[in-house]
């Protein structure tokens, strides 16, 4: 009786080390599985629109490398330029891997100007993806430069861009203009970039870019024609936040570039501290997708290994070219640094822009 009772208490007592040691373990250690769940992957926009597309072509394959293969779902929360549904999500996701949120450099934008709309804050939140978009600036052959070896000739000619506004994504050529030294007037209220390039067509707009996959579809027939010319791209970032070729235009210079063939020297000052950090934003780290604060290190390492594992599928390789272009995804430890980039900005780069548009667009953000 006395051995059975002993034998017992020492299984008690494993069962109890082992528990102890089960509920020590880091969380990084733990298994995540999403079997038979749903993963809501929330847009701030509606339906149809690029960010939209794009959280629908990588949930499939988010689903496909995800522990468990959970169904994943987009849910659309539209509303206050992407404000309503990104403050929603602050408020109310929880932090057990089942809420994603996507959102793009207009979301990111107000948040750094500092919008007095905003409730969410992006160092709250964990990146598990980072996707970069490129764009282009060109103008019509009539104005007379060859490249962007010949941009001091325009310093003295009034160009005109339509724009979709002050502060949305046209904010990156409006900076861009202004820290490049071209005499630019924006003419607002386009509805979107088709209708600026539309406006350069027909001769009422003398500057344009549009993004990497309408200026291949609509503009590059143009430059072929020889009735527009590329000026530079904005480039890409590499992993050291240096701006490098688009790889979707490497012949074309990126803004860097052709700032020194203007100047003779790199740019440098808060405007361009202030440009850089919308560019990178709005293009070089533009749809950032990311999972609640406080979400537990191991479901976040499940979520960057399966965004890993999706950028390497080759049926995503093979169908990503006009949705992701051929920019590489920012996954595992890139994202990190990639999302640093296109969500902080110094204060007094911040204060530059903020005055900038108060004092030459009549903008309040307060």
């Amino acid at each position: 009786m006395q051995a059975t009772l002993g034998r017992l208490k020492g299984a008690v007592a494993v069962a109890f080390v082992v528990a102890s040691i089960t509920a020590a373990a880091p969380v990084a250690a733990q298994e995540v599985d999403f079997s038979g769940q749903t993963v809501e992957w929330w847009v701030p926009f509606s339906e149809g629109g690029g960010s939209d597309v794009w959280a629908r072509f990588f949930a499939p394959y988010l689903s496909r490398h995800l522990p468990g293969n959970p169904n994943v779902i987009i849910r659309n929360v539209p509303g206050g330029g992407s404000i309503t549904g990104t403050n929603e999500f602050a408020a109310r996701a929880r932090p057990n891997g089942l809420q994603l949120l996507g959102t793009s450099g207009s979301t990111q934008f107000p948040f750094l100007l500092g919008d007095t709309r905003v409730r969410y804050d992006y160092a709250d939140f964990e990146p598990v993806l980072v996707s970069p978009t490129g764009g282009v600036v060109y103008v019509p052959a009539s104005a007379g430069v060859a490249d962007a070896s010949e941009l001091g000739e325009l310093v003295d000619t009034e160009l005109v861009y339509a724009s979709q506004g002050a502060t949305s994504l046209d904010l990156v050529p409006m900076l861009a203009f202004e820290v490049m030294g071209l005499n630019v007037r924006h003419v607002f209220g386009m509805t979107g970039r088709g209708d600026g390039r539309l406006a350069f067509e027909r001769g009422e707009a003398t500057i344009d870019y549009q993004t990497s996959s309408a200026y291949l579809t609509n503009v590059a027939p143009l430059v072929e024609e020889g009735s527009a010319v590329p000026l530079f791209s904005y480039g890409v970032l590499d992993a050291e936040g240096n701006v490098q070729r688009d790889p979707s235009f490497p012949e074309i210079p990126h803004f860097v570039e052709a700032y020194e063939m203007m100047h003779g020297e790199p740019p440098s000052g808060v405007a361009f501290e202030a440009y850089k950090a919308f560019f990178g934003s709005g293009f070089a780290a533009q749809k950032p997708a990311m999972l609640p604060g406080n979400t537990p290190e191991n479901i976040v390492q499940a979520y960057r290994d399966a965004f890993s594992a999706a950028a390497e599928d080759p049926e995503l390789i093979a169908s990503s070219g006009e949705v992701l272009g051929d920019y590489d995804q920012a996954v595992g430890d890139q994202v990190v640094d990639l999302y640093k980039v296109a969500t902080t900005i110094d204060p007094e780069a911040r204060e530059w822009v903020r005055t900038y548009l108060s004092e030459n667009h009549s903008v309040m953000l307060d």
